[in-house]
């Protein structure tokens, strides 16, 4: 059985993955998957041999080390690092963290990048019926038109949707939006090609494992 060694960007981003995981694939945290939140995108190192300072909390930051930290993992582990893709082409991204990752001397034998296009928020207006089962009032017509994935904002689409004043969101609220809409997004046909992949990614990993 496959273990996931999780790496997200925050914990507003701990709900819909932790969903994905338990309800998509049946696995049981601690038992099948651990989610290592960190504070923020924060940005990859010029030297990723160089250590991380204290101020680099950030998933980028610290992620040469991680994957470093994790090399001693075997086969049954898989590091899944969830990145979002923010105003940055999706194609140069994936290409800076695989050459990232070709770079390191030491490694897990098991890496999957996944991105979140534009953020994790952009799976959740993409799919505006489960934002409307978590928010019984929220103006959909707002989110309408929207194209999946597009790069408009999207944690503050959503805000507007569900009533909330962006100069008063916390990074409290936006993990309180993920648990109450992540229950409700469709995970067997996904809305968002970005989720998609990470839901065909995820399972894609758990058949190679079982030498499916």
């Amino acid at each position: 059985m496959t273990y996931f060694e999780v790496l997200v960007e925050g914990a507003s981003d701990v709900p819909m993955v932790r969903e994905i995981m338990t309800r998509r694939f049946d696995l049981v945290e601690a038992q099948d998957f651990r989610i290592h939140p960190h504070k923020g995108r924060g940005r990859l190192p010029s030297n990723p041999l160089a250590r991380p300072g204290l101020k680099q909390q950030g998933l980028l930051d610290q992620l040469p080390a991680k994957l470093q930290g994790f090399s001693h993992c075997g086969d049954e582990i898989c590091v899944l690092v969830v990145v979002d893709v923010d105003d940055m082409p999706c194609g140069e991204l994936l290409a800076e963290l695989n050459g990232l990752l070709a770079a390191l001397p030491k490694k897990p034998r098991r890496v999957l990048f996944r991105l979140a296009i534009e953020e994790t928020e952009s799976w959740f207006i993409a799919d505006g019926e489960a934002v409307k089962s978590a928010y019984p009032k929220a103006k959909l017509r707002m989110l309408r038109g929207i194209e999946p994935d597009a790069i408009v904002g999207a944690w503050e689409k959503l805000a507007e949707a569900i009533g909330e004043t962006l100069s008063q969101v916390t990074g409290r609220d936006k993990y309180l939006w993920a648990e109450r809409i992540a229950p409700h997004v469709n995970l067997a046909t996904p809305m968002s090609p970005s989720l998609g992949k990470f839901i065909s990614g995820v399972e894609r990993e758990l058949k190679v494992h079982k030498g499916e």
